[in-house]
């Protein structure tokens, strides 16, 4: 069994504000499967495209 990958840029006081969306529970579903295949928490997995997306608009993300 292999170790989920989760955020080394977590929130230094422990507790970071939650960002709640709402998705189709077949978009969710794909989500967690992409997730999975990279090793990663589905949090941290979105996290890292949104970080990446900043990187491509030429914004560096404040972690």
């Amino acid at each position: 069994m292999s170790t989920v990958k989760r955020d080394p840029n977590h929130s230094k006081s422990g507790k970071a504000p939650t960002f709640q969306i709402r998705i189709t529970p077949e978009l969710k579903a794909q989500f967690e499967a992409a997730a999975k295949a990279e090793g990663m928490s589905l949090a941290n997995w979105l996290k890292t495209l949104a970080r990446n997306e900043l990187h491509r608009l030429g914004i560096d993300p404040h972690d």
